[in-house]
């Protein structure tokens, strides 16, 4: 929510004007440890504070963690901004390789998301999480750093790639340069 209201340049309630629930979870791109909240009508918040408590939910003396995802509402904007910025540079770094084995379409990045399209039959997405993960004694001869990477394989040609306050935009040029060093890898 908070990431397509940044991305949007709205308010969130503007977003959700026309949903009958919704919850954010502060702990996401917001970066508190912990929390979450559930919004609304009167009763269907009263049944879910039941239902809670029944199922043994609750904290004492939360006000630490309310204060982080405080925090982490007021500054969202500027803090997801860098995050989708990073995964834009990202995507274009994918897209700048001209690789027959991996594209993205930049037009659909539009968050801190990129989900990246893998072509032919290897590697398939698990394959290529698992290299971008590994850190062969190739790589740290050739490149000098050894770097791990962490997608997910999405589905049968797809990984998933998200950005998150925890990883700048240092870490996002050597996601790119890992990606290119496997994709070519690959192509060997």
């Amino acid at each position: 929510l908070m990431n397509a209201a940044v991305a949007q340049d709205v308010e969130p309630a503007r977003i959700t004007q026309h949903c009958d629930s919704v919850t954010l979870c502060f702990s996401k791109g917001l970066g508190a440890p912990a929390g979450a909240v559930l919004a609304g009508r009167r009763e269907f918040v009263a049944e879910a504070w039941r239902v809670r408590k029944m199922l043994g939910g609750g904290m004492r003396q939360a006000g630490v963690l309310a204060a982080a995802a405080r925090f982490g509402l007021e500054h969202a904007a500027e803090t997801m901004r860098g995050d989708h910025d990073n995964a834009r540079r990202f995507a274009q770094g994918i897209q700048e390789l001209n690789s027959p084995l991996i594209s993205v379409n930049l037009a659909r990045v539009e968050t801190n998301i990129v989900m990246v399209s893998i072509r032919g039959g290897w590697p398939s997405p698990a394959e290529l999480c698992e290299h971008l993960r590994d850190v062969s004694e190739e790589e740290l001869a050739e490149t000098g750093q050894a770097v791990s990477v962490l997608l997910f394989p999405w589905s049968a040609h797809t990984v998933r790639a998200v950005w998150h306050r925890d990883i700048s935009a240092r870490d996002t040029e050597l996601a790119k340069n890992k990606m290119e060093f496997v994709a070519r890898k690959c192509q060997e």
